[in-house]
């Protein structure tokens, strides 16, 4: 009999309003690859930590806040970078749809590839996935390597395919101030996000300070400390550039 995967578990939140639709029991993974300047939770970085659970013991643990999810709620996986566990989210997401609760996925796409033997697997997941929440840090490769110190390639690969499989997307790009504000940058990435037919919905997270008090704690330079968060004008700028207002078909998920 095959053993059970087993996903790291750096933290859970029982009552998540801003991680998909309705109310959502959150999970967030440990372990990412990417070291995004703005992150602010680097303590989930380590692959190394966290707690274990088997797909069985977080779903009772989630299910057991089902009646203050109505109609919309649901569980929603998180990071850290979820795809890292994608064997245990398989078995999680499963078992979350044999029990009819919805699904979704918040990923920055980074361990994308269309090699064996993620693909199969991320094929599989997809089956029992409602709506990912798709980070996309820049548009631009290179200045992409700069703020996370990987290429965005195969992130925009992993975009596309989700377009082609009609999968349902929500489309979320932090704005860092002289990283991710360039208007010439958010038009490009607008004109990306229009090419894709599966988009329901578009944020803009302005970058914050939150999380700086962990660098600190973990002994890990802080490479952003003099940029302040952006002004409401220049959120108000990426909105209209990025055509937030447009994508309203989240309202029917």
């Amino acid at each position: 009999m095959t053993e059970p995967a087993i996903g790291y578990v750096h933290s859970t939140e029982s009552f998540g309003s801003v991680d998909g639709p309705g109310i959502r029991f959150v999970t967030f993974m440990q372990g990412c690859r990417m070291r995004c300047e703005f992150c602010h939770n680097p303590d989930t970085w380590n692959m190394g930590g966290g707690t274990p659970y088997t797909a069985d013991e977080l779903l009772e643990e989630a299910l057991s806040y089902r009646e203050y999810w109505g109609s919309k709620g649901g569980i929603t996986v998180s990071g850290g970078e979820p795809l890292l566990h994608i064997d245990f989210l398989i078995e999680y997401f499963k078992k979350a749809k044999e029990e009819g609760v919805h699904t979704a996925l918040d990923t920055c796409g980074q361990p994308f590839t269309y090699e064996e033997p993620f693909f199969s697997r991320f094929e599989e997941l997809m089956k029992y996935t409602d709506l990912l929440l798709f980070d996309i840090k820049h548009i631009d490769n290179e200045k992409h390597k700069r703020l996370t110190m990987h290429g965005n390639e195969n992130i925009l690969n992993m975009a596309t395919y989700l377009s082609k499989i009609d999968k349902p997307v929500w489309i979320r790009h932090v704005l860092v101030p002289e990283r991710s504000d360039d208007d010439n940058d958010l038009m490009r990435l607008s004109e990306f996000i229009q090419s894709l037919g599966n988009v329901y919905k578009v944020e803009i997270l302005p970058y914050h300070k939150l999380g700086v008090y962990k660098y600190a704690a973990l002994n890990i330079p802080y490479k952003l400390k003099d940029i302040e968060p952006p002004t409401l004008e220049r959120v108000n700028n990426a909105n209209q550039i990025l055509r937030v207002k447009e994508y309203k078909g989240y309202q029917t998920i």
